[in-house]
């Protein structure tokens, strides 16, 4: 079931992304998700292929809580969660959350960025996958995971559309388990 669900999630992935070149910056080659979010057959195939980062080798769910990263995150996560019988966490920018916060600042490709979470979101010892679209050099992820481990919470995973191989994700995430629908190189 797992190797059959990812490879649906790829077949989605590579069908209906775009590449924008020269977005947000020159030189950059934009992935756009929307056309698989419009696509009901590609998005159940994606969310399938997302959720099977969160089950275990019996394909039982294997985590508490799906955390998903503002703003794509939020739109992936949440079908996940409901897959996996978990709860669902959003990770905010900073200032838009309504209730006291854990915050950690980290730089992006692009500059720098800040990350919050509430602080009453996760239980000590909750299990946690976190999900987001594109990992890039790992530092919303690596933020994010520190958070949860703020929170006494253990990060198991992290699911992505897609990674970006020529970047060096891999170093701000260390052993962390990722799972990855489609890896352009």
């Amino acid at each position: 079931m797992r190797a059959g669900a990812l490879e649906a999630g790829r077949e989605a992935l590579s069908r209906l992304v775009l590449d924008i070149p020269d977005h947000p910056e020159p030189g950059v080659v934009f992935k756009d998700i929307t056309p698989v979010l419009s696509d009901p057959a590609g998005l159940a195939a994606v969310v399938a292929g997302l959720t099977t980062a969160g089950l275990d080798e019996a394909g039982a769910p294997r985590v508490d809580v799906v955390v998903g990263m503002e703003a794509r995150g939020f739109i992936l996560a949440p079908p996940v969660a409901l897959a996996l019988g978990a709860g669902f966490v959003p990770v905010r920018k900073a200032g838009k959350l309504p209730r006291e916060t854990h915050a950690v600042s980290y730089d992006l490709e692009y500059g720098s960025a800040t990350l919050e979470l509430h602080r009453d979101a996760l239980a000590p010892g909750a299990r946690v996958l976190l999900v987001d679209d594109v990992l890039a050099t790992g530092g919303t992820a690596r933020a994010t995971a520190e958070l949860v481990e703020t929170c006494g919470a253990e990060v198991v995973g992290v699911a992505v559309l897609l990674d970006l191989a020529f970047l060096p994700w891999r170093r701000a995430l260390g052993d962390i388990d990722v799972t990855s629908l489609l890896s352009i190189e």
